[in-house]
């Protein structure tokens, strides 16, 4: 067989995969912007005050917070295709809980904001896993693109929820719909993830190669906490903006809440932009560069929504806050992710400190709305943009990760096993062999 040959099928698969991972990131989109979308409708229905609602946006981020901490090992253990499967199965799930909380006015509703934030908290870490592993395989940087594939999944499902508030569509309708497609699509698309990634669980018994950590524990790495603390602010950037927006513009601009819908699309239309055209930026500035200019565009848009005069000031406030809190999460889990072998810990690490931003934000900006008013508690996310930018470095390639893994049991059955303490020492003839990881 000739190299050419050879090559098609890895090609082939590769691309097939990252058309999957589009698809299983823009699925996730839908998801979430589907029932935020009507969250106006909610609100009403459910007689929520700013605090309240604070607390039930809660909920759905406690969820996720939840099951985080386990969930690196989990996708590690089974793999990003089989954890991405079962997960969209819950969250459709949820979605339904929710369509049915909604026309009962029961507290079902918080039961499936709930099981959506857990199932959601483990699709995360998987889709970001597997997306990492495509990133090597192109050897170039991508992450940012797979999340505006998440990005257009919101645009589209805030869209479709201001064309249904408009056509007075039933929220409960609407939200169970969505719910059976993405339990249906999702593991359809999963499919074609690639087959193996370092870390995973063998399929089959017998002889398999694991590979050593390089490193501390990702909790005892400052670096990684360093990069969580720069998702948590812009985790807070990025919700606030879905949670509050159509909220504010109704409230400070009397606007309806269709109109509110249709800021919150522009909102999400913003971060679609940003992340599409984020590999550019993260090229001519590097990972840091990209960080601080992307903060310091958040936290201006912030404060021109927030304070600017008129609607005009509002839509170009929500532009630069869009764009500016497009990289922050992508790139800081495509950093946690530099080292193959440890992605998935590492990840589920960032991804839980992260989540805090969706567990804190929501009451704290609740909190200060009862006292202050919406517009003036959305200072909090300039804030925290500004302290973003001052951490930025860690996010510079970590040279641990060109750094070739070392197996830490014999690749012949023939060979003796090789312990922890012989790993260190054999490293050197151990990286010397091929390895068959596909995220190189």
């Amino acid at each position: 067989m000739t190299a050419t040959a050879a090559a098609d099928p890895r090609a082939r698969e590769t691309a097939a995969a990252v058309r999957s991972t589009y698809a299983v990131f823009a699925a996730l989109g839908v998801a979430g912007a589907t029932w935020t979308s009507r969250l106006p409708q909610i609100r009403a229905r459910m007689g929520l005050d700013p605090a309240s609602l604070g607390l039930m946006l809660l909920v759905i981020a406690a969820g996720g917070a939840l099951v985080l901490p386990p969930a690196g090992r989990v996708v590690g253990r089974i793999g990003p295709r089989r954890a991405v499967s079962a997960v969209a199965v819950l969250v459709g799930a949820g979605l339904g809980v929710v369509a049915l909380g909604y026309a009962l006015r029961s507290p079902l509703l918080m039961a499936g904001l709930f099981l959506q934030g857990a199932a959601t908290g483990i699709w995360d870490v998987a889709m970001t896993v597997h997306a990492a592993a495509v990133e090597r395989r192109l050897g170039r940087p991508v992450m940012p693109r797979f999340f505006a594939g998440f990005s257009l999944g919101t645009v589209a499902g805030a869209s479709l929820g201001a064309l249904m508030t408009a056509w007075r569509i039933p929220v409960s309708l609407h939200i169970a719909a969505v719910a059976v497609l993405v339990a249906l699509a999702t593991p359809a698309a999963a499919r074609h993830f690639l087959p193996e990634l370092p870390g995973s669980a063998p399929r089959t018994a017998g002889p398999h190669r694991a590979m050593a950590p390089l490193g501390p524990a990702p909790w005892r790495d400052p670096r990684t906490p360093a990069i969580g603390l720069i998702a948590l602010a812009f985790a807070v950037a990025e919700g606030a903006g879905s949670n509050w927006i159509s909220l504010t513009v109704i409230d400070r601009h009397h606007a309806t809440a269709a109109v509110g819908t249709l800021t919150y699309a522009v909102f999400l239309a913003a971060i679609t932009l940003g992340r599409w055209f984020g590999p550019a930026v993260i090229g001519r500035l590097g990972r840091p560069g990209a960080l601080r200019a992307a903060a310091a565009a958040a936290a201006t848009g912030v404060v021109l929504f927030a304070f600017g005069p008129g609607a005009w000031a509002a839509v170009a406030g929500v532009l630069l806050w869009g764009g500016g809190a497009a990289l922050g999460f992508p790139v800081a889990l495509s950093a946690g992710a530099d080292e193959p072998v440890r992605a998935a810990d590492r990840v589920g690490v960032i991804t839980s400190i992260g989540y805090g931003g969706f567990v804190g934000g929501p009451p704290l900006i609740g909190f200060l709305a009862g006292r202050t008013g919406l517009a003036p508690a959305l200072l909090v996310v300039a804030v925290l943009m500004t302290g973003s930018a001052a951490l930025a470095g860690a996010a510079r390639r970590d040279p641990r990760a060109d750094r070739p893994p070392v197996r830490t049991t014999p690749a012949n059955p023939t060979d003796p096993p090789v312990t922890a303490g012989t790993a260190t020492r054999q490293g050197e003839r151990h990286a010397e062999q091929p390895t068959r990881d596909l995220g190189q």
